[in-house]
């Protein structure tokens, strides 16, 4: 069965970690490392176990657009949104042989170096992927 592993952060988070003080303290350069050394740790641990499907980050949420549509017609919006905290930080797409072995996984993000007050709002959701329109059905 194939999981999806989804992570989290805010624009605040993205400024943080580039070394920007946003209303919290910015990351230090070690911070930042300490951080990249984990996730390459982390995703090559999955690689070698044959888990590991796909990976990705995403860019920070000010480079977002989000497409809606108005009296029929599209509406392209620049991001960040002010009702929006928190955003799709990454993925992981991950197979393995049980949901529980998935939260498994995702539990080892909690190890993931960070600033303290990073570090206490940090959160991943874990979801399977239906490969066809029949897992959607309840």
């Amino acid at each position: 069965m194939k999981y999806m592993i989804l992570s989290y952060a805010s624009q605040q988070d993205y400024d943080n970690m580039a070394g920007k003080a946003a209303g919290t303290p910015a990351w230090s350069a070690e911070d930042f490392a300490a951080m990249g050394a984990f996730m390459e740790a982390f995703n090559k641990d999955l690689e070698e176990s044959g888990e590991l499907v796909e990976t990705r980050a995403l860019a920070a949420p000010v480079h977002t657009r989000r497409l809606g549509s108005a009296n029929g017609a599209p509406v392209v919006t620049d991001g960040p949104y002010a009702e929006t905290q928190e955003v799709l930080a990454g993925y992981w797409i991950v197979e393995c042989e049980s949901f529980d072995r998935a939260t498994e996984i995702a539990a080892r993000l909690g190890e993931c170096p960070a600033p303290e007050q990073v570090a206490a709002r940090a959160y991943a959701d874990i979801r399977p992927i239906a490969e066809s329109r029949v897992e959607l059905e309840y």
